[in-house]
């Protein structure tokens, strides 16, 4: 097939390091799996609903406290104890509950990084 004067197909190949920016999606890797997401949602949870229970009070009139569960893990388990007491010197009711609870339920979790921390 003849084309007409003056006028040239040009054809072209595309070469792997010339793919569409589309398709260089690279693989994304999920640093914690959602049990262990989900397991520590579960204690923060429990942990707000326990603190109601020790102070004895609505939400807002729970005292300005933070238990920071990463932080916790660091320590030796004597340590993490003398922590949450604490924490907790201002409850008036008895938190040994509170503490071995929260210390079993924190058994086998992982310190998360800082990139997921609040």
């Amino acid at each position: 097939m003849a084309s007409e004067p003056g006028t040239q197909s040009i054809v072209k190949f595309q070469t792997k390091e010339e793919e569409p920016a589309q398709r260089k999606l690279g693989k994304l890797t999920v640093k914690y799996n959602r049990k262990d997401l989900q397991r520590r949602l579960d204690i923060e949870e429990w942990i707000d609903g326990q603190l109601h229970l020790l102070f004895d009070c609505e939400e807002e009139e729970i005292p300005e406290l933070e238990i920071d569960i990463d932080e916790l893990l660091e320590l030796t388990d004597e340590e993490q104890r003398s922590r949450l007491h604490e924490l907790l010197q201002e409850c008036g009711k008895p938190k040994e509950d509170f503490i071995n609870g929260l210390l079993y339920r924190m058994k086998g979790l992982r310190k998360m990084s800082g990139s997921l921390k609040k």
